[in-house]
């Protein structure tokens, strides 16, 4: 059998459907705005959010860099929690291309704390020292083990940032988990926010492609950044219609990766009610070495620490692919 590959949700491959959907896609050259599919997608992906525009970007990387850019000025400080993908694995893109620096503050599995960020921030740190522009939040929390962020911390959050003039960036990169894990319209999870990033080559199985989202006059000068920063896309139209089907076809189906890694967290001895969404995350004793014995029975897993194991389902795993994860997993665990 093929391996059961529980790395990550960044590894499906797109279905005969959707590769269908895309190579049938109406093109043009994006660059020059001509792109009908990517057009589609655009106003798509912004309606769904209940934001003014949205632009197409090639990876979720791209799009939170772009979405910082937005409201950070080269020499002020983004804050963040010290497990957002932001700060930990986007190669400290922030301040290679924007001068932007960070500080963090610890957060428990990623989870949003207000006043933890209110004991970090400085709006206007004077002369001497650097200031604060914006508040970066993850929802889901991809290190934190897939948690939805709790929406009253969230709402605390965006008004400590407005009564302080600071912008706010939304990771939503897996913002579609948290809408069909807890039925909150995708609009109210991303309200408040002033940059909003959402991925589709994850949960959602399309191939290529992230959206960033905001006000229309953000979006034109993130086009232009988008080409500066070599990212400018032609016929990009064949990778947005994986986007659209996967948009039609795969959102709701996110509840199945959510039920499955929920009962694969239940037979490794993890805790049930912490796996929120589609992403199982074990303390062991020694993560190399049961990734490396998985990978000797066809189940590939992340060890993203000496004793951090993160298991991730997606529309590629079936409950058979579960099951033999639980038969090589049990034993090693």
């Amino acid at each position: 059998m093929n391996p059961v590959d529980l790395r990550s949700d960044t590894v499906t491959r797109p279905t005969p459907d959707m590769r269908a959907a895309m190579a049938s896609a109406e093109v043009g050259d994006d660059v020059y705005g001509e792109d009908p599919t990517v057009t589609a997608l655009e106003q798509r992906v912004a309606e769904l959010l209940g934001l003014e525009a949205a632009l197409f970007v090639p990876s979720g990387s791209l799009g939170n860099q772009l979405g910082v850019r937005l409201l950070v000025r080269p020499g002020q400080e983004l804050v963040c929690d010290s497990l957002a993908h932001v700060a930990r694995a986007e190669l400290g893109a922030a301040a290679v291309f924007s001068g932007v620096t960070f500080r963090t503050w610890p957060a428990t599995r990623g989870r949003l704390d207000v006043e933890a960020v209110r004991g970090l921030i400085s709006p206007d740190a004077g002369p001497y020292l650097v200031s604060t522009a914006a508040i970066e939040v993850e929802n889901t929390h991809n290190f934190g083990g897939g948690t939805v962020q709790p929406p009253n911390q969230v709402a605390a959050v965006q008004e400590l940032a407005r009564s302080h003039g600071l912008g706010l960036h939304l990771d939503g990169a897996r913002l579609w988990n948290a809408h069909v894990a807890t039925g909150t319209p995708l609009s109210e999870l991303a309200g408040g926010f002033d940059t909003v990033s959402v991925c589709l080559s994850k949960g959602l199985g399309a191939p290529v492609g992230s959206v960033l989202a905001s006000t229309a006059e953000r979006i034109v000068e993130a086009r232009v950044w988008r080409k500066r920063y070599g990212a400018g896309m032609r016929q990009a139209g064949i990778l947005a219609a994986a986007g659209l089907y996967a948009l039609e076809h795969h959102l709701d189906r996110l509840a199945d990766d959510h039920a499955r890694a929920k009962r694969l967290a239940e037979a490794l001895g993890a805790d049930p009610v912490a796996v929120e969404t589609n992403i199982v995350v074990l303390d062991v004793r020694d993560a190399a070495s049961v990734a490396v014995g998985a990978a000797e029975d066809g189940v590939l897993v992340s060890a993203l620490g000496p004793r951090f194991l993160r298991l991730v389902t997606h529309l590629d795993i079936d409950d058979d692919g579960i099951d033999h994860a639980i038969k090589v997993l049990q034993p090693l665990v």
